[in-house]
C-alpha cells in the first residue's frame, strides 16, 4: 500500500512500532530503522547519516 508519507503516523512491523506522528524527518529516519529488519539496521543507518547528519 503506498501513501503520502504525512498520512502516516504509525509503522508496524514484526519488529515494532515505529510512532511518526509529529516527528521530522530525521527523528522519523530513526524510528523506522528501529523496527527495520536486523540484517539492514546498519546499513539503513549509515544513509540516514549521510542524508540528515
Amino acid at each position: 500500500m503506498t501513501i503520502p508519507r504525512f498520512f502516516a503516523d504509525t509503522v508496524i512491523t514484526e519488529y515494532g512500532v515505529a510512532r511518526l506522528a509529529g516527528k521530522n524527518h530525521r527523528e522519523r529516519a530513526e524510528e523506522l530503522i528501529a523496527v527495520a529488519h536486523p540484517d539492514f539496521r546498519a546499513e539503513l543507518r549509515r544513509e540516514a547519516q549521510r542524508l540528515f547528519w
